[in-house]
């Protein structure tokens, strides 16, 4: 059975195909158009799935779609009408939109389907799942685990923000949710609108900031705005947000709670903003922890499976593997909207499929997961490497594989920063090895240089390391696997650096520039880290460089970072990977076996 599964029409389209339940092909919208967190249908998404697959529409059994939209504009009238007479522009911005086009989405995506000439779709074949449930099938499907506790946690999906159940085997049931308005995701959200960021892309930027921070703001965020119960449950005091009827995230209200109006985005984040992102960011994980509480306490469950865009709360997540009472966690990668298209594939695999006669849920070989290290994207070969930079006059060095990695982990062992460029894209949020930008982190100085001389971005951003898994307990209190780049671990205390009673006081954004320990750039200012372990099984040509470096320096951990700069989505071709290289002050970029010197370009 084929299945091809979309996501669209809010933020973060992608397509997805699977075949009789094994992953083919993903890849998010914004990759090809180039538009950041694009909500377009994803054409060119869904074409590349098709051809990776080497099928066309007419051999597809079902087209999933990851939502019902008629169930979204239900919840979007009665939010309206139970806020009347308040919310009256927002109502007449959208609800045209929806009549024109949203409400017949099923019309939309065969409109989109036929467009891209790859065969003809069968109407009674689309199939539209649930928002959370797409979530859930696609953290619990590709796990590791035949049963597990699913916990589903975003901004709103239809009416659910937080939904949770159980998969066994085949079967995957969500049996409780807390409903909109009441949400994490948007609680959350709310935060990243009043600090200055844009809501769907800065709550990276909240979480980064909130360790320059103290929770002096946690009491009131309790008091005022969130009802948080002990069985996880929570509610959320609707006075002082703008998100049901209105075109903001919070309120004159909110703004009179914390002592100022929102951050102006052009303006630098003072200590009070700080402290608010460290409150919220507190708030948060507390919940999350109550929450996954509740839910082992329930199902009685050893294994924890999550997927939605909360999922993606890093420091969160470094929390429940710690302190939470599941034995194992597994957190689908791509965990936001564009994971969901993947879910709906394989809900349908997995129900279709069975009833007839299909056997999709296989077991995972060795307790690994199925998402191929999310190495989902496309790939490119030598020639179409070597054609792009002929047709942009580059000056170029082919290398065999023997030469190529001792002369990059040379490079950047003299702290040359590198666009590294290899095989298949990575299917979610995060640059993984093969769509990367790697740095020394042994450098006091790169943190500060890739910051604003390659990612143009806001200097308190913190950066990832890469380690080898095999050492990953020699700079990390960690001893599992976390390939994918979504738990935050502390650096080992024998790495940290005795800091002098000055820069032990150092408050907000004066903690920046401290080196803290052997590995300074990729250790925020609270000796955490995000960490990626690199295993040989599923990146090996990563996994070698590592290897090689190690072999040059002593150290097998890069910094590595997503291979775009401010603004813009993570680099899917050669071209993109080009002309990012030359608008940045990066020293090398290797695209497969091609090596190029900013010097000589």
């Amino acid at each position: 059975m084929i299945v091809l599964g979309l996501s669209a029409f809010y933020h973060d389209s992608a397509a997805a195909i699977v075949r009789d339940g094994v992953i083919v092909a993903a890849a998010q919208q914004e990759r090809f158009s180039r538009k950041k967190n694009d909500s377009a249908f994803p054409a060119d998404a869904a074409a590349y799935c098709l051809d990776a697959a080497g099928v066309s529409l007419d051999q597809v059994d079902h087209v999933g779609f990851y939502d019902k939209p008629l169930l979204t504009f239900d919840r979007l009238l009665e939010t309206y009408l139970s806020f009347a007479p308040w919310g009256l522009d927002s109502f007449v911005e959208a609800i045209p939109v929806w009549i024109k086009e949203k409400v017949l989405q099923k019309n939309l995506i065969l409109t989109g389907l036929n467009g891209l000439q790859r065969g003809t779709p069968d109407p009674d074949k689309v199939l539209f799942g649930f928002h959370h449930h797409s979530h859930a099938a696609s953290a619990y499907y590709p796990s590791p685990f035949d049963r597990a506790a699913v916990l589903v946690m975003d901004g709103v999906g239809e009416w659910a923000t937080t939904s949770y159940g159980v998969g066994r085997g085949r079967d995957l049931t969500l049996t409780d949710e807390i409903r909109f308005p009441h949400s994490l995701g948007m609680l959350y959200s709310a935060f990243t609108y009043y600090l200055g960021f844009k809501v769907n892309d800065g709550e990276y930027k909240v979480m980064g900031l909130a360790p320059y921070g103290e929770p002096k703001h946690t009491d009131l965020i309790r008091e005022h705005l969130i009802d948080l119960r002990d069985d996880g449950s929570f509610h959320l005091n609707m006075d002082y947000f703008n998100y049901c009827t209105g075109l903001t995230m919070t309120n004159d209200r909110f703004a009179d709670l914390f002592g100022g109006p929102r951050r102006d985005p052009a303006e630098p984040p003072t200590q009070r903003h700080m402290d608010l992102a460290r409150s919220v960011q507190e708030v948060l994980e507390d919940a999350v922890l109550a929450l996954v509480r509740h839910l082992h306490d329930k199902t009685g469950e050893k294994n924890l499976c999550m997927a939605g865009g909360v999922a993606l709360n890093c420091v969160a997540n470094g929390r429940i593997l710690r302190e939470g009472p599941f034995d194992n966690i597994w957190i689908q990668p791509a965990a936001g909207d564009a994971g969901s298209a993947l879910g709906v594939a394989l809900t349908i695999a997995n129900t279709k499929g069975n009833s007839e006669g299909g056997d999709n849920r296989l077991p995972r070989a060795n307790g690994t997961d199925a998402m191929f290290g999310t190495y989902l994207g496309p790939e490119y070969s030598d020639g179409e490497i070597r054609k792009t930079l002929e047709s942009f006059g580059a000056s170029y060095e082919e290398m065999g594989d023997d030469g190529l990695f001792p002369f990059v982990a040379g490079k950047l062992a003299q702290e040359n920063i590198v666009g590294w460029f290899q095989g298949r894209m990575e299917f979610g949020p995060r640059s993984l090895g093969n769509r990367s930008i790697l740095g020394d982190p042994h450098s006091a100085a790169m943190q500060h240089t890739l910051n604003l001389k390659i990612k143009y971005r806001e200097s308190f951003r913190p950066f990832a390391p890469a380690v080898l898994f095999e050492d990953v307990r020699e700079y990390f209190d960690l001893d599992i696997a976390s390939p994918y780049m979504l738990l935050v671990s502390d650096v080992t205390q024998d790495k940290l650096i005795n800091l002098s009673p000055k820069d032990q006081a150092r408050t907000g954004f004066d903690k920046r520039g401290v080196v803290r320990s052997d590995i300074p750039a990729i250790t925020h200012v609270d000796n955490s880290a995000r960490v990626q372990t690199v295993h040989i099984e599923t990146i090996p040509r990563f996994h070698r460089l590592l290897s090689c470096f190690k072999k040059e320096t002593g150290r097998g951990v890069l910094v590595n970072t997503s291979f775009n700069v401010r603004d813009e989505p993570i680099v899917c071709s050669p071209e993109d990977a080009y002309k990012c290289f030359m608008a940045t002050e990066m020293d090398v970029l290797v695209l497969g076996n091609y090596v190029l010197l900013k010097e000589q370009q």
